[in-house]
């Protein structure tokens, strides 16, 4: 099953077992780049007025008769009654921010840069690349983020509560603006919505593979848009002179119809593989000028819809794909296209294969189906056919899965029921039954995020420790929490 179409926040920390409350979100803006409706804007300013009657509320939370008693929710098994709503706790979260783009983002990727790796101090900093899904196909755009001055919560920073004096008040208000996150966001008009989009880098070159409803991938050099973000003279030129369509360094129109499934290899620079909607996989190969070669035969094995695509972290030529035909396949570029196929499980899931994520570190692929359920496959065992591990957490199908890019027993999964989680494998119970009274809730579940509204991608940031990022039809959420 294709995400194709897009049709308030809170979240639960099991460990704590605590619930989370709805606050207004940092805002961020973009100097330069209002893609903000009336409406929208109008939306945020209501949120922003709302901030202040929300502090006086959680003021006078536990006074009086009527206090409000907060208990812990689990997402799929207890609906929210009329009046009900979630409401997200800051102390769950060490770093928490909310922004939106405009029209929503159906797809993002995190680009690399050269701060360093490992990043923990605040305030933190991220580029992003990502693809609009618009009401019409002449409004989408390419767009690359700069979120920057990202602090964490202020609990998790330390503040003290209590009473305070005029001057500390004025004096927090002064430091509360210096630590307002901040948005630079260069845009590229795309005729066609884009399916999703993925990042990387030959040589000193950001590239991004885009599939759109144009039935056709395309490769595009960010350079100019991530000089725009760094710099706001070169920012106020690429407005004037950047606002016509983009001009791709590559197409290849050979799919002959749309899809999702792309990714670049993290072995050899510049190669990649697509997969589209009419079962067909492509290699493509770079060249020396910025240009590739496609194979014009397809990868042969698949019945239906190729959903995802996974190379592997460790062998060039090996990459893994998943299929509306409910199977998992692994390839090896060696062998000609149509005996490529070296490993299957032909019912891997019950229903759609929508995703699929190969670990960095240990020899796991993890999957998420239709059917809700999240399995990890071992694949020196692969040809036995059955998982390792099988996870019932989501109510609806899972729409994304990642692997943490540096803890091999740490993953992150998202569904069509607005859930995202965290797992640690590496969690063991002797009576999960009776553990802080979930009893539903697997005990490898570290954290649940909840809030936004059809959520589609999530990714670990590669540099910004324990950092995730989520995009849905109500924004995005950059985020960590207390679990990770």
């Amino acid at each position: 099953m294709g995400f194709k179409c897009f049709g308030k926040n809170g979240a639960l920390q099991k460990r704590k077992g605590v619930v989370t409350r709805v606050l207004p979100f940092s805002k961020m803006s973009a100097p330069g780049g209002d893609t903000f409706s009336d409406a929208e804007r109008e939306k945020v300013e209501e949120m922003e007025d709302s901030e202040e009657e929300q502090e006086e509320m959680e003021e006078s939370d536990g006074e009086g008769d009527g206090t409000v008693q907060a208990r812990v929710y689990i997402p799929g098994i207890e609906p929210l009654q009329p009046g009900e709503e979630l409401e997200m706790d800051q102390t769950a979260y060490r770093l928490y921010h909310h922004c939106q783009t405009g029209a929503p983002c159906l797809s993002f990727d995190v680009i690399r840069d050269d701060l360093g790796e490992n990043r923990e101090e605040s305030p933190l900093s991220m580029l992003l690349c990502a693809g609009t899904q618009a009401e019409t196909a002449q409004a989408n755009r390419l767009l690359v983020m700069r979120m920057h001055n990202l602090h964490r919560t202020r609990r998790e920073e330390g503040e003290g509560e209590g009473s305070e004096s005029e001057s500390e008040s004025e004096g927090e208000g002064d430091e509360q603006e210096e630590k307002k996150p901040a948005l630079e966001l260069a845009m590229l008009p795309h005729y066609g919505a884009i399916n999703r989009v993925r990042v990387t880098r030959v040589g000193d070159t950001p590239l991004a593979a885009v599939w759109s409803e144009k039935g056709q991938v395309e490769i595009f050099d960010l350079r100019p848009q991530l000089d725009a973000v760094h710099d706001s003279a070169i920012m106020a030129t690429f407005l004037r002179e950047q606002q016509k369509e983009a001009t791709p360094l590559f197409a290849f129109t050979g799919h002959m119809t749309e899809g999702f499934a792309v990714d670049w290899s993290p072995k050899v620079p510049g190669r990649l593989a697509t997969g589209d909607c009419k079962k067909h996989i492509h290699v493509w190969e770079p060249r020396e000028g910025g240009s590739w070669h496609v194979d014009q035969r397809p990868f042969a094995g698949h019945t239906h819809s190729v959903e995802d695509i996974q190379w592997s972290p460790t062998e060039p030529t090996v990459f893994a794909s998943c299929s509306v035909d409910t199977s998992i396949r692994i390839w090896d570029t060696r062998a000609p296209p149509s005996k490529a196929c070296m490993l299957s499980v032909s019912q891997a899931h019950s229903s759609d294969v929508n995703v699929i994520s190969w670990n960095r570190n240990e020899p796991f692929l993890l999957s998420g189906g239709d059917d809700g359920l999240l399995k990890v496959w071992d694949l020196r065992q692969f040809k036995a056919g059955r998982p390792v591990a099988s996870f019932k957490l989501h109510s609806a199908p899972v729409s994304s899965v990642e692997w943490h890019p540096t803890d091999g027993s740490v993953f992150a999964s998202a569904g069509s029921d607005d859930v995202v989680g965290q797992w640690d494998l590496s969690v063991e119970s002797c009576d999960p039954g009776t553990e802080a009274g979930l009893p539903t809730l697997p005990p490898q579940v570290l954290f649940l995020h909840q809030g936004q509204t059809e959520v589609k991608e999530v990714h670990w940031h590669p540099q910004n420790s324990g950092v995730l990022i989520c995009t849905a039809l109500s924004g995005f959420n950059v985020f960590r929490t207390i679990s990770v």
